[in-house]
């Protein structure tokens, strides 16, 4: 899943490396902003490599929830699915549909006329809501539409990335280190701006949250994992050196709708029009992808706990309605905060419960030897040691920057703790760790 994340990011990148006198870090050298793509390119190809493992030896839906109710306890996967049920990933649909209102306005600017309080949180709020009715109708139609919205967004990248290398002036701007950016590397600013690359890279586990509607997920998951992410790793840190060569970093800074502003340097303000339109498309796609994995995690939670089941209850064609209403609730509170705060809180978050994940794969190798694995981490034990490296280094760059957030962040983490003593109560163990399915024989 391509998180469209990318098309708003790099604004906030480069704020994030100001002094507190309003002057940049950044020495005419751009080299660290393009290595912040890099190390999170390295850091999602790590994290897909061993959720590769980790999904195709405990085969069941529900990402970071399964895991760790596996590996380590079921009150620590509880808590992990219910960040994920309520704000892991309502939060990105509430702020990708923000910054799609933001770019519907770019492209049509007219609209702004005809609804002119508050444009871009209507249009979110109308996007959300067609298009969770759009997911409570059937699979069929996000499938199709996932694939044609992704295919839209790739070539809209591709595009960038060849006009904007062939067909623009360079800016006064190199891509070579300087002495100085070799410390901005291991600063707070390349750590907390870190966060926001994630945000970008959001969908590199997608496919670990739909284990049971992929087919053959032991050959198709490590695919769809490993492959995924290095291609995308290659199409962000393209289209921001072509943003960066293309646009002046003030112009950027703290923008985000910053395809649009490259893009009139690039395409002409008619271009950037009609490229703001089908980055729309792509934040279209996020949205609903995010929306079709999210619920996923509400329903495996639900078929696991009694008094929650009505969180697991799906229509006709298997659609879990109950989840999706649920998220749609969460998802319109969420729309009346700060696109910004959302992200810096949230990614705080699930990168610490990724961090549990991916450190799983080493407990479950010593613990567990004989379990079968139809795929084993590429690199273990360096793959799992690296991401646990680079992402703790984010989390302490993060709160040195942003120490509410962090703290919110972690106040979220342990409000699961009473809701999983009330729910678990007179629950197999066995059915709590997903060793069982509820209703079945084995």
């Amino acid at each position: 899943m391509i998180g469209t994340g990318v098309f708003m990011s790099l604004g906030f990148q480069i704020s994030g490396f100001s002094r507190s006198d309003g002057s940049s870090e950044l020495t005419g050298s751009v080299f660290p902003i393009v290595m912040l793509w890099v190390v999170g390119g390295v850091l999602a190809l790590c994290g897909a490599l061993c959720y590769a493992e980790l999904a195709t030896a405990l085969p069941r839906s529900g990402g970071e929830y399964n895991f760790l109710s596996r590996i380590y306890h079921p009150m620590v996967g509880f808590c992990t699915g219910l960040c994920s049920a309520s704000v892991g990933f309502a939060a990105p649909i509430a702020a990708s549909a923000l910054v799609f209102g933001k770019y519907l306005c770019r492209a049509f600017p007219a609209i702004a006329h005809l609804v002119p309080n508050n444009t871009e949180h209507m249009l979110a709020f109308i996007l959300v809501t067609v298009l969770t009715l759009a997911h409570l109708r059937s699979l069929r139609f996000t499938g199709f539409f996932q694939a044609a919205a992704t295919a839209t967004t790739v070539l809209l990248i591709l595009t960038f990335v060849v006009f904007g290398f062939t067909a623009t002036p360079a800016q006064p701007v190199t891509f070579l280190p300087h002495k100085a950016d070799w410390a901005l590397l291991v600063s707070a600013s390349f750590g907390s701006s870190l966060i926001w690359v994630m945000y970008a890279y959001s969908g590199w586990n997608a496919a670990s949250y739909i284990v049971e509607e992929v087919r053959n997920p032991a050959k198709a998951l490590p695919r769809a994992l490993i492959l995924g992410t290095a291609f995308v790793m290659f199409l962000y840190v393209a289209i921001n050196s072509v943003f960066l060569y293309s646009t002046s970093l003030g112009s950027l800074a703290g923008e985000s709708e910053v395809a649009h502003i490259a893009g009139i340097q690039i395409f002409g303000a008619s271009g950037a029009r009609v490229g703001s339109a089908l980055i729309c498309v792509g934040l279209v796609a996020n949205v609903s992808a995010m929306m079709w994995v999210g619920s996923r995690v509400s329903e495996a939670i639900g078929v696991t706990y009694p008094v929650l089941g009505f969180l697991g209850r799906t229509s006709k064609t298997r659609v879990p309605y109950i989840s999706l209403i649920f998220q749609y609730a969460v998802v319109f509170v969420l729309l009346f905060f700060d696109p910004d705060n959302i992200v810096n809180y949230v990614e705080t978050v699930l990168l610490f419960w990724s961090l549990l994940a991916v450190l799983g794969v080493i407990v479950l190798r010593v613990r567990e030897p004989n379990l079968l694995r139809p795929y084993r981490t590429w690199g273990y034990p360096v793959t799992p040691i690296v991401f646990a490296i680079i992402t703790i280094f984010c989390l302490v760059k993060t709160y040195e920057r942003h120490p509410t957030e962090t703290i919110i962040g972690a106040a979220t983490v342990l409000i699961g703790i009473p809701i999983y003593l009330w729910a678990s109560r007179n629950v197999p163990a066995e059915q709590l760790r997903g060793e069982t399915i509820p209703g079945s024989s084995t």
